[in-house]
């Protein structure tokens, strides 16, 4: 079974967990020799087992036990077979412990031999609240100072813990089903600016042909003379309204030609916006899809590098904070949150932006006054900021990740 991660992330099948033993089973070795699972009551195999080793780690240890089959078998049949083991003073029983010890090796070395009641309880606490369970909790049920009541009060919260795990586990699927969704209609969008991109580029190639031959047919005009055609009637004039004439018509090929060279200037800004448009959604759809690859492949749990402070979010919809909180919490991002004051008032975004390391805020779901003054706090406080391309999900993704290198801008 996987190992537990911090409670606020939980993502794992559930554990099902033994009925408390009772005090006077959990026999405590003596002497300072740490004590093996054959000497810890059978009672606590299980959450042993399933709380301090991985799938992998257990599925390995078997196999080269003997048991050929454990590469094949399910995750259910190799728990129980671990449990087994656990309670036997054979090979398997001897590997299990030392996966145990090496895996958990750290947090054994932490815990001196001689600490009495309540340092291991200061320890266990610490190490429960900033969601360090496993390592802690194989280090405490083997250690040989660890009292009846000790073991039977960590026992049951790691028993609760796993009650929370499966509640997790069903609000991460719905998150996963969410950002599926959103990612495909990301990729729609990218298709469609991918399309208008390519209709832009294809008038601007045909504008620039039409420059050409506009200019083509001036050189020509200039070249072919009077003299080889037919006079026209003003040219039949005196020199002077033939002159006039070729003036008025080189003023409207100008004409002509500069209106050409304005929209041409003009698709070219739409085209730079349309491509960096484009940019930004294939980024977030980058951000998407790292973020729902590591919910199937990890179960949300794998590890976030931490930011370098919080991340100050004004504006966008109300809605969504609560979506927002859950994602910034996965990745170990301090979330401060600021409505742009629809119904935050706006005398908090100085202390707000005081305590941020970064200010992000949606251009799309924002007043010009918010912006306005946001950006004029960040000048005066020399903070960073980032402007997002809309008030969804998908672009705080971006951000939060780093996608295409955003967050790493800020």
């Amino acid at each position: 079974m996987p190992t537990l991660p911090r409670p606020h992330s939980l993502s794992s099948p559930r554990l099902l967990l033994p009925v408390e033993a009772a005090p006077e089973e959990i026999a405590v070795k003596a002497g300072a020799q740490r004590l093996k699972t054959w000497d810890i009551p059978s009672t606590f195999h299980c959450s042993i087992v399933g709380t301090c080793l991985t799938t992998g780690e257990l599925r390995q240890l078997l196999a080269k036990a003997g048991q050929e089959d454990a590469r094949s078998a399910t995750d259910h049949t190799l728990h129980g077979r671990g449990v087994r083991a656990a309670g036997q003073r054979d090979f398997a029983a001897k590997l299990l412990n030392k996966a145990l010890d090496k895996r958990h090796e750290v947090s054994i070395k932490r815990i001196p031999l001689q600490a009495d009641e309540q340092e291991l309880r200061r320890i266990w606490r610490e190490s429960f609240d900033r969601g360090d369970i496993a390592g802690p909790y194989w280090a405490l049920m083997s250690h040989p100072a660890s009292p009846p009541a000790l073991i039977r009060d960590i026992f049951g919260e790691v028993h609760m813990l796993s009650h929370l795990v499966g509640s997790a586990s069903r609000l991460d699927l719905a998150r996963l089903t969410r950002l599926e969704k959103e990612l495909e209609q990301e990729k729609d969008k990218g298709e469609r600016q991918e399309k208008r991109l390519a209709v832009a580029a294809d008038e601007r190639v045909a504008l620039r042909q039409r420059i050409r031959q506009l200019e083509e047919r001036v050189v020509q005009a200039e070249a072919t003379a009077a003299p080889f055609g037919q006079r026209t009637r003003a040219e039949e004039g005196s020199p002077a309204e033939r002159a006039e004439t070729e003036a008025a018509r080189a003023n409207a090929l100008s004409q002509r030609l500069s209106e050409a060279e304005d929209r041409c200037r003009a698709l070219q800004r739409e085209l730079e916006q349309l491509q960096d448009h484009s940019h930004s959604i294939l980024r977030e759809n980058e951000a998407l899809e790292a973020a729902v690859t590591a919910q199937l492949q990890t179960g949300g749990s794998q590890a976030s590098p931490q930011p370098a402070g919080p991340v100050l979010y004004v504006g966008g919809r109300r809605n969504l904070f609560d979506h927002l909180r859950a994602y910034a919490e996965s990745r170990n991002v301090d979330l401060l949150l600021h409505d742009g004051g629809m119904e935050d008032s706006t005398t908090l975004l100085p202390a707000l932006v005081g305590q941020a390391a970064t200010i992000l805020f949606p251009v799309d779901h924002i007043s010009h006054s918010a912006v306005g003054l946001v950006k004029r706090l960040c000048r005066a406080q020399g903070k960073p900021y980032l402007p997002l391309r809309s008030a969804g999900l998908a672009s705080f993704l971006a951000a939060i990740t780093g996608a295409g290198g955003a967050y790493g801008r800020l």
